[in-house]
């Protein structure tokens, strides 16, 4: 087999991205997916939410901010012209203290850089915040009304239809067994060549980099997510979706949460808990010892077990991964009414890959690897689905501009303004 362009993964990003160039080139596309469908991980085992950027940094994630504000508008018109689920759920960010209320009004300054509007976002204090979520209690509040929730598994699997349409062929169970130059062996004993190859592939896209010699400086670690599902009527008790300022802000982790979907559950979540690949959905691995937790740390990630925070961190991650309580607990801060007797089913589990420096921190940005015949995407996380339209319209860009392929004039996407979402950066 033989494609101009290859792309690794068919998660969000993948499909988007397949969906552009398919659309606006005359180049053969293909996707390779090990599932045996689009979406099978990161893209459907998160919580749909639609994030706003006010907490991104305007410096520091530009891009990935940009992206998120543009894809509101595109997912919200992809959404209601397909009838897929849309909620308009809003979110509030919770400072429990003065010292997160200053992380607040940085939020919002932060906010109006990244292009929300001045009626987007609400700077709400303990009575205000009282006065529409009478079970919420905190220090104050920041608002965001254009939050909303949403099923990107459901999204992506409809971005795939009419990528397939445009003519992009997807590969499906097939597994990479190896790269050299640019010819790849898939697990059914294929050969395929590509004249140029795009690595979506999420929590296993540095080891892919690796494959071909590139981003040897970094490690990576998996972090399952678990969550917890509250039955109706307590699930009314609050009506928002309600996040708290991080109080470990160093690491790429978020407390618990209270959580409205699009398909009318709640949930509260996540913790953080190390885990062996970006598939462990379940298993035992918070009660192993932690000699053999520490095997999961290897490279530049190992400078981390030296980390007195980072450790204090984990070990109360585990902690609500072992006791459904303390989970519940850590929520009771700021809903005190729930009960743990108010939840008796888990949620859906997802997973994060961070990336680790070789200095043993977490590195905040995406990573954009590029060589002679290949784009790798590493360390794309949330809000990466919300963002996926726009950034991987940006990619398109970047690879037109480049050289690497070519845009043809004659194409054009049926559901999104390409020029427009480009014209906006």
């Amino acid at each position: 087999m033989k494609f101009d362009v290859a792309i690794i993964g068919g998660g969000i990003l993948g499909t988007s991205l397949s969906y552009w160039i398919s659309a606006l080139t005359n180049h053969t596309v293909c996707v390779i997916e090990k599932e045996n469908h689009v979406a099978a991980h990161a893209s459907s085992r998160n919580t749909g939410v639609i994030h706003s950027p006010f907490y991104l940094d305007p410096q520091k994630k530009k891009k990935i901010a940009k992206a998120a504000l543009l894809s509101y508008d595109l997912w919200w018109d992809y959404a209601k012209k397909h009838h897929i689920s849309w909620k308009d759920t809003g979110t509030i960010e919770l400072a429990l203290d003065e010292s997160q209320h200053h992380t607040l009004e940085k939020y919002l300054k932060w906010g109006h850089q990244n292009g929300l509007d001045d009626n987007d976002l609400e700077l709400l204090d303990s009575g205000q915040i009282k006065q529409r979520e009478p079970n919420v209690r905190c220090h104050s509040g920041l608002f965001c009304k254009k939050d909303a929730s949403t099923d990107y598994g459901i999204l992506t699997e409809q971005l795939f239809q009419e990528s397939q349409k445009n003519g992009t062929r997807f590969l499906f169970s097939s597994k990479i067994e190896k790269i050299q130059n640019q010819t790849m062996t898939l697990s059914n004993g294929q050969s395929l060549e590509f004249d140029y190859l795009i690595n979506c592939a999420g929590g296993h896209s540095l080891n892919i980099a690796k494959k071909l010699g590139l981003a040897k400086e970094y490690s990576s670690l998996h972090f399952r997510g678990e969550y917890w599902q509250i039955n109706e009527p307590h699930a009314s008790l609050v009506s928002t979706n309600i996040y708290t300022v991080a109080k470990f802000p160093k690491f790429p982790f978020l407390d618990p949460h209270w959580i409205k979907r699009s398909d009318g559950r709640t949930e509260i979540g996540p913790n953080a808990v190390p885990v062996s690949d970006p598939e462990a959905y379940s298993g035992l691995s918070i009660s192993q010892s932690l000699t053999k937790i520490a095997e999961l740390f290897s490279g530049s990630s190992k400078k981390l077990l030296l980390n007195s925070e980072f450790l204090s961190l984990i070990s109360k991650e585990w902690k609500s991964s072992i006791s459904k309580n303390n989970m519940i607990n850590r929520v009771k801060e700021f809903i005190p009414k729930i009960k743990p007797s108010y939840f008796t089913t888990r949620g859906t589990a997802g997973i994060r890959t961070p990336i680790i420096t070789k200095k043993g921190e977490f590195l905040a940005e995406t990573l954009e690897v590029q060589s002679d015949h290949s784009l790798h995407i590493i360390n794309y996380n949330s809000p990466g689905a919300t963002g996926a339209p726009a950034y991987s319209a940006f990619l398109a860009q970047q690879l037109f501009d480049s050289g690497v392929i070519s845009q043809s004039k004659s194409a054009k996407p049926d559901s999104w303004n390409f020029a427009k979402i480009i014209d906006s950066l």
